[in-house]
Formats: C-alpha cells, sequence, structure tokens
C-alpha cells in the first residue's frame, strides 16, 4: 500500500493518500471534531488541492475518536467577531466560506464519502450530506441542531436534506433537530449503509478505493448526469447524457474495460 502523509498545516486535520485514496480526518476528538478558526480553513484547502490532485481518485472525509462533526463551535458564537462587521460584511463573508467548503464538495468531479463514527450535527452534518456517499457506524447519529441554538442553518443543509430525503422529511428534521440514529437515516435514505462500529475505518476505505480504482471519465460523467437529474427537465438531461457517453466511448478506459470483459479479467483503468 502506497501511503503518502500531506502536511495541513494544524494538527487539527489530518490528511493522507493511501492507494488513490485522499483520507482527510477531522482531527478535534476532545471538542467531537466541531470546526474552528484553524480547522476549517485547512479542511477547505484539503478539500480543494486532493480535488485538483491526478494522483488522488477518491475522497474520504472522516473524524478522529467517536464523532464525525459536531458542527460549528457554540462557545465562540458568545464572543462574536474580533472586529466589528455589518450584516452585508458578514453575509459576504460567510458567503465565501459556505461556497468554498460544501459548494466545493459537492462541485468535485471524483467520488466523495463520509465515513461517521459518530454524530454528524450543524455544519457537520451539511459536510457530510455533501458527500455523494455516506458510510456511517452502527451507533452514529444526526441532528440538524440549528433550531435548539436559535439559528435557520447554513453550508446548504436545507437544500442537501430536502434533494436527500424530500421536503417532508427535511422539514421535520430541521424543524425539530431531533437525534435520528444511523438504522433510521439509513431507512430514509439519509445515509448510504451502517456497518459495525469496530468495521466502519476498513470498510468505508475499501469502499473508497474501489471508486477510486473505477473509470475516473465515466465517473466524472456519472457525477455530471446525476447533478443535471436533480435540476434539468428530462429532455435536457438526456442530452446531456448523449454527449458524455460518447466522450466516454471514445476513451481508453472504454476499450480497456471491452477488452477485460472478453479476457474475462478485472480491468485495469488509468483514467484516461
Amino acid at each position: 500500500m502506497k501511503t503518502n502523509v500531506i502536511n495541513t498545516g494544524t494538527d487539527q486535520l489530518l490528511c493522507e493518500v493511501r492507494d488513490g485514496v485522499a483520507v482527510i480526518t477531522l482531527n478535534r476528538p476532545e471538542a467531537r471534531n466541531a470546526l474552528s478558526d484553524t480547522l476549517t480553513p485547512a479542511l477547505r484547502r484539503m478539500i480543494r488541492d486532493r480535488g485538483q490532485d491526478p494522483e488522488v481518485g477518491a475522497l474520504l472525509l472522516t473524524g478522529s475518536g467517536t464523532a464525525f462533526c459536531a458542527g460549528g463551535d457554540i462557545k465562540g458564537m458568545a464572543t462574536g467577531p474580533s472586529e466589528p462587521m455589518t450584516s452585508e460584511e458578514k453575509v459576504a463573508r460567510l458567503r465565501e466560506r459556505q461556497r468554498t467548503l460544501t459548494g466545493t464538495l459537492r462541485e468535485l468531479r471524483k467520488p466523495t464519502i463520509a465515513a461517521m463514527p459518530g454524530p454528524a450535527a450543524g455544519a457537520g452534518l451539511a459536510i457530510a450530506l455533501a458527500c455523494d456517499i455516506r458510510i456511517a457506524a452502527g451507533s452514529a447519529f444526526i441532528s440538524t441542531g440549528y433550531a435548539k441554538i436559535g439559528l435557520s442553518g447554513d453550508y446548504g443543509i436545507a437544500w442537501l436534506l430536502t434533494q436527500i430525503i424530500g421536503t417532508g422529511r427535511a422539514r421535520e428534521l430541521m424543524f425539530t433537530a431531533d437525534r435520528i440514529y444511523a438504522k433510521e437515516c439509513e431507512r430514509i435514505g439519509l445515509i448510504n449503509r451502517v456497518v459495525p462500529d469496530a468495521k466502519l475505518q476498513e470498510e468505508s476505505f475499501a469502499f473508497a478505493q474501489r471508486l477510486a480504482d473505477g473509470p475516473t471519465m465515466a465517473l466524472e460523467h456519472m457525477k455530471d448526469n446525476l447533478d443535471d437529474a436533480l435540476v434539468e427537465p428530462f429532455l435536457s438531461a438526456l442530452d446531456g447524457e448523449e454527449e458524455r457517453l460518447i466522450a466516454s466511448a471514445q476513451s481508453r478506459d472504454h476499450k480497456e474495460a471491452v477488452r477485460a470483459f472478453i479476457e474475462k479479467r478485472d480491468p485495469k483503468f488509468t483514467g484516461t
């Protein structure tokens, strides 16, 4: 196994690339991996940089200890910014922060997986929802959390929830901020699969590696098709599928997959 440890600039965020998978670990276990002014900028950089890294085929986001991410630092909310800001300045700052975190994560054309060892709440839940796939330990749970602290939500959580589980369920989770445990999350489609706690990292990495070893161009086009399915009329989506299928049919990976099928062997994709 080839491993490359990446310097994130802080011990609050760990990153290593193993066999084509960028494993990004939120590392504030004493604070349930809550976001901070140190962790969050590093996370933005790692998502962006590893998304552009030709050696990376998939991103796996997880948390150290027994949590995925508790969201924002609630204690820090009591003090606010060190310098006074107008409402317009606050909106502009939050817009930039959101677009470069969950916005960038969702726009990546590589498969993204959230491995959830424990709770994901607030913005931490939004990060998990912005990933393509969510795999959770049996003891994990989610909560939108915002209603409990008198906030309306950020990082795209309302949109992401609505797209994934529908408007009725999304409204219930936003309004109540109830805890929803892993098995129920799986039942309603919020989590893709639940695994035993002790197997989470192993099984999540194996899943991510399987995607990283796949046909890169075809997976990129699949993400485009699936994104179109959320916003485009059917005939417009068909038009996009046509163009992407023809493009992927001309790739070396497609030709390799056909040869491998005929020769009864596993294909060796190169991303070209």
